[in-house]
């Protein structure tokens, strides 16, 4: 990923106080009093940071977060973390944790351009939810990409608790929904929940 592309996410990482597009370094020149969580916010601001932060990490619109956030509202339970569950499991950001990409972004980019498979079938849609027990797998003709290839060599070692991954085969299975605490996002999810509470989705 080029720095042209790369500048304008460590910009927003360093406003919002929260490295949201994964890159070790995206904080490197955030300084004290440069992100919006260093201000002294009202609880409003505080609700409207923390979706703001959780937006930029899984880079989804407000039309799409208020669409997760309906259906979240629905799940029995904490409605956050059904949110950050159904998050979680959408295929860019699920090849991102298997370690085919280095960030959301670029995962984003290998599901348009039809490089995943899910079950066997190519799916180019990056919002599309996966199921426990799903297979994703890059497909055979993208196993030549040197960057593809680059990127999972060096994340053979990073495990990911709800994903069982076959590194010869360039694959990885949903093994299980996530738990929250596994999830390593530092959001609150509590307060994303209290500011879509108090507008109309």
């Amino acid at each position: 990923m080029s720095s042209i592309t790369r500048g304008p996410k460590f910009k927003l990482s360093r406003r919002l106080g929260l490295n949201v597009c994964g890159h070790p370094k995206a904080m490197n020149r955030a300084g004290r009093g440069t992100a919006r969580s260093d201000k002294k916010l009202s609880p409003y601001g505080q609700q409207l940071l923390e979706k703001q932060r959780l937006r930029a990490y899984y880079g989804v619109s407000e039309k799409q977060m208020r669409i997760y956030m309906k259906k979240a509202q629905k799940v029995q339970g904490q409605t956050g973390i059904a949110l950050i569950t159904t998050l979680e499991r959408r295929l860019d950001n699920l090849v991102y944790r298997m370690g085919l990409a280095n960030s959301v972004r670029q995962a984003r980019q290998m599901v348009n351009h039809g490089h995943i498979l899910v079950n066997g079938k190519k799916v180019d849609i990056p919002s599309f939810i996966v199921s426990v027990g799903d297979e994703l797998q890059l497909r055979e003709k993208s196993r030549t990409n040197e960057l593809f290839k680059a990127n999972f060599e060096a994340a053979a070692l990073n495990e990911c608790p709800y994903l069982t991954k076959n590194q010869e085969e360039f694959s990885a299975v949903l093994a299980r929904m996530p738990e929250r605490e596994e999830v390593p996002i530092e959001i609150n999810d509590a307060l994303v929940v209290e500011f879509y509470s108090k507008s109309s989705l």
